[in-house]
This record gives structure tokens, C-alpha cells and sequence, in this order.
């Protein structure tokens, strides 16, 4: 379980261990800095599950994965305000900030010295609303569905809910907080033979930081991510049913292609031995 407590390796926890991949539950005091084939990236200060490939194989069996967005993340998060619209998708195309003094930083299209804008999504659902040190915060369930640079974090900025402890998407103002509230919750790799699926808990719980005051509960963590993944295999039901019947008509073309060229022989051995009979009689 997630603490307040600064980071140990005592309490670092393994979720997930095979001979190809390790999911840890990365802490929130933990930056990561190092060679291993990581197969994808936490903020510093972001907690949760976070695979690493053990292999160059494994890592690069990964990279596919995440390359063609097959990849399944979940982030819980609590963000500060009530939000009124309890699904939405978030599409605001986010590019590197320029502007002088905010160069670590990500904007979003349309601001000032926002460059090279590229899009992407995010599907945030409301899971419950309540208090965070007394001020309104409701506590979400993000789904990215494309992967930039401090995604979650510059979409729930840009719709007025900055996420609690986001100390630079706040212009350093959410200082009071231990941590930002962000944590990697769900993790699912379409892997062949074996898919790789990883929960990392949630630490946002008053048991754990006793300054999150629930109050009106709107859907389960439990039912939402299981609607969550059975869309997923939905979906990807129907990007295998599309590739079987792309294969099938690319196959049928082959095979017309095929027919066509053999009948085009065939029709020309025909008018070559017509061309000799009518050379034979000839003589």
C-alpha cells in the first residue's frame, strides 16, 4: 500500500515478475534515471505501475504495443474542483512551451508559445467528489488514449482541475500537499501469448492520507475499470475482424490478379499457336 512516507527500497512493492518484464508500484518520491529498458515513462512525482522489460526481445515486443496503441492505462487522480460533467473526452492538442521560463513545461494549442502542437486524448470519468484539506476536489479516473509529454496533467489544467500537488501546472501555487495525486492505477500489455495486466491499488483513501474527505460516491473504481477493459476487448475484437477481412479481400484480389494474368497466358499461347497453324497451312 501507497504511503505519505518518503521512499525506501524496503517499501519498494513488485506487482508483476516473469522472466520477460517486472511491474513495479513506483513510489512518489522516486525519480527514475537509469539504462534499463523502461517500457514507458512516469513523472517523477506520479506513483503506480510501471513496467520494465527485462530483455532486449521483451522490450522491443513492448514498444509495438505502446507504438500501435493497443496499450490499456488508467491513472486515478484527484483534481481540484467539482467536476460537473461526469464523462468527457479531453482533446486538446498539447505542444512544447516556449515561453521564457515555462521551457519544462507542456501547453496546450491556441496559448501563448505553444509549439509544434500534436493531438491527443484523454477520457476522464468522475468517480467521486469530496474534500481535500477542506477544499473541493473531485477524484477521477483518466484514461489517456494517446501518450504526450505531461498529458493528464496539462488536460485536466486547461478544463479548470488541476491536479492536487501539481506544483508546475499550478505556476507553483498547489504547494501544500505531500504529493501530486496521481497514480498509475491499471496497466494491460496485449502481449502473445500473454497478456500482461497489472493493478497498482489506489492510494488516494482517507485510511492512507487522511486529508481526502469522500463525500458523494458517483461509480466504483472496481465496475468502472472493468467497463473500461471490457471496451477494450470490444475494440480490439473489431480491429481483428477489420485485419481478417482486409487479409481476406487482399487475398480474393491476389487470387482475381492471379485468374486474370493466367487467362491473359493462356489467351496468348492460344492466338501464338493460331499464329503457327496459320503459318503451317500456309506452306
Amino acid at each position: 500500500m501507497m504511503t505519505t512516507e518518503p521512499a525506501s527500497l524496503e517499501s519498494l512493492h513488485v506487482l508483476y515478475q516473469s522472466d520477460d518484464y517486472i511491474v513495479v508500484d513506483k513510489h512518489w518520491d522516486i525519480r527514475i534515471d537509469s539504462k534499463m529498458w523502461f517500457c514507458h515513462q512516469l513523472d517523477f512525482s506520479t506513483s503506480g505501475a510501471l513496467c520494465v522489460a527485462l530483455n532486449k526481445a521483451a522490450a522491443g515486443r513492448a514498444y509495438r504495443c505502446f507504438k500501435d496503441r493497443t496499450v490499456t492505462k488508467a491513472y486515478l487522480a484527484l483534481i481540484r474542483g467539482w467536476v460537473e460533467e461526469q464523462t468527457q473526452t479531453l482533446g486538446f492538442s498539447i505542444g512544447k512551451n516556449s515561453s521564457e521560463g515555462k521551457t519544462h513545461m507542456m501547453c496546450i494549442e491556441g496559448t501563448e508559445g505553444c509549439e509544434k502542437p500534436k493531438p491527443c486524448q484523454t477520457e476522464l470519468t468522475v468517480l467521486e467528489y469530496g474534500l481535500y484539506d477542506g477544499d473541493p476536489v473531485t477524484k477521477v479516473l483518466l484514461q489517456p488514449l494517446t501518450g504526450r509529454t505531461h498529458q493528464l496533467r496539462v488536460h485536466c489544467s486547461a478544463i479548470g482541475h488541476p491536479i492536487v500537488g501539481d506544483f508546475t501546472y499550478s505556476s507553483g501555487a498547489d504547494d501544500a500537499p505531500y504529493r501530486m495525486m496521481l497514480h498509475a492505477h491499471l496497466l494491460h500489455i496485449p502481449l502473445e501469448p500473454q497478456p500482461l495486466l497489472v493493478s497498482a491499488g489506489d492510494p488516494f483513501l482517507p485510511t492512507v492520507d487522511p486529508k481526502w474527505l469522500p463525500q458523494r460516491s458517483i461509480r466504483t473504481l472496481t465496475a468502472t475499470v472493468e467497463a473500461l477493459l471490457e471496451h477494450r476487448v470490444e475494440e480490439d475484437r473489431k480491429i481483428k475482424e477489420e485485419e481478417r477481412e482486409r487479409a481476406k479481400r487482399e487475398e480474393e484480389r491476389r487470387k482475381r490478379s492471379k485468374e486474370q494474368s493466367t487467362e491473359e497466358e493462356k489467351e496468348e499461347q492460344r492466338r501464338q499457336c493460331q499464329e503457327w497453324l496459320s503459318e503451317w497451312a500456309g506452306d
